[in-house]
């Protein structure tokens, strides 16, 4: 899927960001270089995109299985059959975000977390989907706690305040009827930079819950240390629905819309294949380190349950869960639009591929 996303920071954070990053780029680009070090770089350049109809193009990479297909359409040669020479280049959620809105990265794995950044300005649309599932809330073993319920009073350790598995926590909490304002709401949250130690502070008791990104939860749980409680995949109300979306950068989708639609198709060769070949896309992206978790097997398995497969009318599902996506942060208060439909249109882009 995708890194940890901290998006519902306010406009006023998002473009300070957007702005340090850029001025970084600029300032980093050395100016040291000789003519022939620049005609070089421009020779190796050229002889890297000979042959392909859209030269280079940039992807994020990231270490979840959320970006598996980008990974896979650069190894089976899917990116190459439409004319992509593609380059991976690693990048962070703000780095990913600004990528976007420049048109550096035309497309990134994400989830319903950018939906705020893009009622913030982030100019980017969903143009298609990922996966479903891939966050996970983890009690002790033995513990009491087996609803939402049960967690009013209660605090819950997470990657961040504001990512994913906190909105995913924060909506399941929501739909039980409890009350989730950041700031008087029935549940505390505590932020751990490190999974290990969120998992530490679970067993001693420091946290009641723990709201994570697969594959820890996963390994937890098969070591007999936790009980799952919330399964983003399992869950009856978000089982059959996309959580991780591809977002496309506005930007490529207006000026190059051949290259978007090029780049769409090579990913759904690799979302096919995925699905077609677990074991063997689990073998790719452990052995290129295309993502931290090294157990093939493991990799499998969630490969089998995230269901990365190209559905029949599959327009129709991504806007459908757009819609209660934006219905669903709207009501627990992570998106200011009144109008929610109207945002959700905007949000959505099918473009022809």
């Amino acid at each position: 899927m995708l890194s940890k996303h901290g998006i519902i920071a306010k406009g006023t954070a998002i473009l300070g960001v957007l702005i340090a990053v850029l001025a970084f780029d600029a300032c980093g680009v050395s100016t040291s270089n000789s003519a022939a070090d620049a005609k070089a770089e421009a020779g190796a350049n050229s002889v890297a995109t000979e042959g392909y109809k859209y030269g280079t193009v940039e992807f994020p990479k990231s270490s979840s299985l959320c970006s598996s297909p980008i990974a896979i359409a650069l190894e089976k040669g899917f990116f190459k059959e439409e004319g992509i020479d593609a380059k991976l280049v690693t990048a962070d959620a703000e780095t990913r975000k600004v990528g976007l809105d420049t048109g550096r990265f035309p497309v990134t794995n994400g989830d319903f977390q950018f939906f705020p950044s893009i009622e913030k300005g982030v100019k980017t649309s969903v143009v298609g989907a990922l996966h479903k599932g891939c966050i996970k809330i983890a009690v002790k073993k033995g513990s009491n706690i087996k609803t939402a319920a049960d967690l009013k009073g209660k605090t819950i350790g997470v990657d961040e305040i504001g990512g994913t598995p906190y909105m995913a926590a924060n909506l399941w909490l929501g739909d039980a009827g409890l009350n989730v304002d950041p700031k008087n709401g029935d549940v505390k949250y505590l932020p751990y930079d490190d999974a290990s130690l969120e998992f530490e502070a679970l067993q001693k008791g420091q946290i009641d819950a723990a709201a994570l990104w697969d594959p820890l939860p996963t390994i937890q749980e098969q070591k007999g240390t936790v009980d799952i409680v919330f399964d983003l995949g399992s869950d009856p109300k978000f089982a059959k629905r996309f959580c991780c979306f591809l977002y496309g950068s506005n930007k490529i989708i207006e000026e190059k819309p051949d290259e978007m639609a090029a780049i769409l198709r090579a990913l759904d060769k690799a979302r096919d294949y995925i699905a077609q070949n677990p074991e063997d896309a689990a073998k790719i992206i452990a052995e290129k380190n295309y993502s931290s978790i090294t157990d093939q097997e493991l990799a499998t398995k969630l490969l089998k349950d995230y269901d990365y497969s190209v559905q029949t009318d599959e327009n129709k599902i991504i806007e459908d869960d757009v819609n209660y996506f934006v219905d669903g942060l709207k009501k627990i208060g992570f998106l200011e639009t009144g109008d929610t439909a109207g945002f959700a249109k905007q949000i959505y882009k099918d473009v022809e591929h």
